[in-house]
């Protein structure tokens, strides 16, 4: 399955209305002077859940926290217009009116500021589907789940040795924004998530109601990806994280009040505590050549909803979106909001674990790095209608499987940062030392960044000044220096990706002189592409990655 949502924004300097639709405006407010709510009682506007994330990550409680000014919008529904979506983030509101005479009426208004132009925009979503067949009768195996026909892009970056390590997402509060959970009431594959309490709620911020069941089932295959639990048919990345479904994207519309649904959405996940969102959304072209985004709007500072992304990012929220799925058309780039600064931006490779051709490409007009990284978004099953599991393409289902691991690395460590641990996903990543615009800094290893995490809860967790290894990759030999500052006995572990113990012996060090210790790769075996050396010291246990070279 692809999605295109392509709109367009035309800045004029937030002096003008903005038409987001048929009748639609998106109007800027002055300020938030006679608010009902005081910052001194955040308790009132915000969940506990989002004071907690808060006070861990050292985030102040600031006036975008503040709900937009209530006198405000009494004013507004008083000239008769009805009030859409509300922002708090950029204090607007989104109003509608089939009178035209009242625009000038509120541009004379004392608390309005205006808007920017933006016009309408076409939204495709294709469904291109293969059946999967799925064997129940499938042996376990040594993993804690039989993951079915989701085994390869569960596989491919580790994500089962996470799960065996006991971090399933539990206690992790995902919010999946989309275009709607057709079938997801209703899939057996989705009754875990379902009858256990931990579908947290919904919320349809296009019909404003709270029926999300009713409409399109990108959402439903979105969701899929992480929270099915059908073992031996499929089971996802975060099979027992907690959920909210929001619907932002009207797929029958041709205008930009989708964008204004998006981050009304995101902040309403915000205010309820969620501690990841993602965003299988993504906005480029339009009918009209001369409304489209151009690569340098791709800047991270300039599209709304990208700056809405960093937002949320800024409130300690994950944001994983994905790439887009333009990498094999004229226009080859992510789109909006991938390129937002904070955004974990997901590409998409194959069930071969290479480049997908249909995944968007950066870098950045500003010249970072997108996609941040990359998972399997090419024939990833998903599931599909009221039952049954099928094979979609896109980095739709790329970004997914990467925030439902990203949930069971939280799990582990809720001391974290969110960019604590975009960096650690980025650090465990295929290609971290040559990042390149088709994958960024490559597919992930979730085990990999687990023993990252793990080693920094109470060791040094990405860099080691007790020791060095070289060369790295190596082939036929391994090179560790020690430089201790006491000396002692240490434990010289060898450790494969598959957690195996490869390697274990006692070296006795010495303190302030360099001690070379030399291993023959046939003194370790036979192991995949990495494995990590261990060294346990009568202090700290400190962990470095080491490559194979192929």
């Amino acid at each position: 399955m692809r999605i295109f949502i392509a709109s367009i924004l035309l800045i004029i300097a937030y002096h003008s209305f903005a038409q987001t639709g048929p009748n639609k405006y998106w109007v800027k407010l002055t300020d938030k002077d006679n608010n009902q709510y005081s910052l001194d009682s955040p308790e009132l506007f915000l969940s506990q859940r989002a004071l907690v994330r808060r006070q861990t990550q050292g985030i102040s409680i600031t006036n975008t926290d503040l709900p937009v000014t209530q006198l405000y919008i009494d004013s507004l529904k008083s000239l008769g217009l009805t009030i859409h979506n509300i922002s708090k983030w950029f204090n607007a509101v989104t109003v509608e009116t089939t009178d035209t005479d009242l625009l000038d009426t509120i541009s004379n208004l004392g608390f309005v500021q205006g808007s920017e132009k933006v016009c309408t925009f076409k939204c495709r979503l294709e469904n291109n589907f293969t059946p999967a067949i799925v064997d129940h009768s499938k042996s376990l195996s040594v993993n804690t789940y039989n993951y079915g026909v989701a085994a390869n892009q569960i596989e491919m970056f580790n994500g089962q040795l996470v799960h065996n390590a006991g971090y399933t997402g539990e206690g992790v509060h995902i919010a999946v924004i989309d275009a709607g959970f057709l079938y997801s009431d209703v899939h057996p594959g989705l009754d875990s998530l379902m009858n256990s309490g931990r579908l947290l709620g919904t919320k349809d911020f296009v019909d404003g109601d709270n029926n999300v069941f009713d409409h399109h089932q990108h959402g439903h295959n979105v969701l899929s990806t992480m929270a099915a639990l059908d073992n031996g048919g499929m089971v996802g990345t975060a099979p027992h994280a907690s959920y909210w479904l929001l619907r932002s994207e009207d797929t029958g519309a041709e205008y930009r009040v989708e964008e204004d649904n998006w981050i009304s959405a995101a902040e309403f996940a915000d205010s309820a505590g969620v501690d990841i969102i993602n965003t299988s959304l993504g906005y480029n072209t339009f009918y009209d050549a001369t409304q489209n985004y151009t690569y340098e709007d791709l800047d991270g500072n300039t599209a709304r909803m990208s700056i809405a992304v960093d937002l949320a990012s800024a409130k300690g929220i994950l944001v994983t979106v994905s790439a887009g799925n333009e990498g094999s058309l004229s226009w080859h780039y992510i789109n909006v909001p991938a390129d937002a600064d904070s955004a974990l931006t997901v590409g998409a490779v194959n069930e071969q674990a290479e480049y997908a051709s249909l995944s968007s490409t950066g870098p950045t007009f500003d010249g970072r790095i997108k996609p941040n990284v990359a998972a399997q978004g090419k024939n990833t099953y998903l599931a599909s209608g009221a039952s049954g599991y099928v094979t979609g393409s896109g980095t739709s289902f790329s970004s997914p499987l990467v925030a439902g691991m990203a949930a069971c690395l939280w799990q582990s460590n809720r001391g974290l940062t969110n960019m604590q641990l975009l960096h650690v996903i980025e650090q465990s990543s295929s290609q971290y030392n040559a990042p390149d615009s088709l994958l960024g800094y490559g597919i992930p290893d979730f085990y990999y960044a687990l023993l990252l995490i793990e080693a920094g809860k109470d060791e040094k967790p990405l860099k080691n000044d007790l020791f060095t290894v070289y060369p790295n990759p190596f082939s036929d030999e391994m090179n560790i220096d020690l430089f201790p500052s006491d000396s002692q006995t240490v434990v010289l572990e060898v450790i494969g990706a598959n957690g195996q113990l490869l390697y274990n012996s006692e070296f006795f060090v010495m303190a302030g002189v360099r001690n070379h210790i030399v291993l023959d790769s046939r003194d370790i075996g036979d192991f995949s592409f990495y494995c990590i050396v261990r060294i346990i010291t009568d202090k700290k246990v400190y962990k470095e990655k080491v490559i194979r070279a192929k």
